[in-house]
């Protein structure tokens, strides 16, 4: 059965926000689709068979009739075998205008008019639609941080781990990775470039990788840096951020830092939360393997 979310509510009270917080949490999000047309484009989205079972459409009122039209189509959908949700964003009037002061920008519904009688027009335009919504948020004194753990927690939809990790390995001669939020350095480990045996292999070669692993502080480091790692995942999950880069470099990216990233990859999607399950969702990636 598809899950079919309508979002809506005052111009300027965090619509957009809302749609990224359901995008980042795995919704398939359409915004500013009209009313007339989204039962088509979610029948379009199911004869696709695109892999999405919960479907957000983002409303902006288009007049007087808003209302029915919205209500007609969830009955519609309804009687098509969707559910179907309303969520409706409010703020209240100085905060609205504020908002639109801020971004010098007209309110839609305010024509000639002054701003404080596009939004009392507004207002009473979806007063219906608030009354039949099922969530409403008033985001008037909300953070970004906290509207985003408002709305997840209303509208849950990833399965699985909150965070995803990617642990990319790196050569400091070929420059720093510019998208990394932790960046650590195994120029410390003895080079495997050294020895001649060893040298045409990679970190992804037993050989390699066994020599890199059993060095001196080499566990220790791993222990280590898994530690640092589950303490910023914290801070990241409590603000909202669903992904986190970590850099592991080396001289060139093809020894010691592809061996390390391959270990601390292993390392961190064998942490489990308190219920036993994955904490994160890991991948490895390395940038500069292959290079000469």
């Amino acid at each position: 059965m598809r899950t079919v979310l309508f979002v809506t509510g005052m111009s300027g009270a965090g619509r957009t926000s809302v749609a990224n917080v359901l995008e980042d949490d795995g919704w398939y999000v359409a915004d500013n689709v009209p009313v007339a047309v989204i039962a088509q484009v979610i029948e379009g989205i199911r004869t696709a068979e695109v892999d999405h079972q919960k479907i957000a459409m983002v409303l902006r009122p288009t007049g007087p009739g808003f209302a029915d039209e919205l209500a007609h189509l969830r009955a519609e959908l309804a009687d098509g075998g969707a559910q179907t949700y309303l969520l409706f964003v409010d703020a209240s009037d100085p905060v609205l205008i504020r908002r639109f002061e801020q971004v010098r920008r007209r309110h839609p519904l305010q024509g000639s008019g002054t701003l404080s009688e596009g939004i009392a027009a507004e207002r009473a335009m979806l007063a219906g639609v608030k009354a039949d919504a099922q969530t409403v948020i008033d985001t008037s004194d909300l953070s970004a941080t906290r509207l985003r753990t408002l709305v997840a927690k209303a509208f849950p939809s990833r399965t699985g781990p909150s965070l995803s990790i990617a642990v990319q390995s790196f050569g400091f001669k070929y420059g720093l990775p510019i998208d990394c939020d932790l960046v650590a350095d195994v120029r410390f480990l003895p080079n495997p470039y050294w020895i001649p045996e060893l040298r045409e292999h990679n970190g992804r070669d037993a050989p390699v990788r066994d020599y890199v692993l059993g060095q001196p502080d080499a566990l220790e480091f791993q222990r280590r840096y898994v530690e640092l790692v589950d303490i910023v995942a914290r801070g990241y999950e409590r603000e909202g951020k669903g992904y986190m880069t970590i850099g592991i470099g080396c001289t060139g990216g093809k020894h010691r830092s592809v061996a390390m990233t391959e270990e601390l990859t292993r390392r961190l999607a064998a942490e489990t939360d308190a219920d036993g399950a994955p904490r994160y969702e890991v991948q490895a990636t390395h940038r500069d393997l292959g290079r000469e």
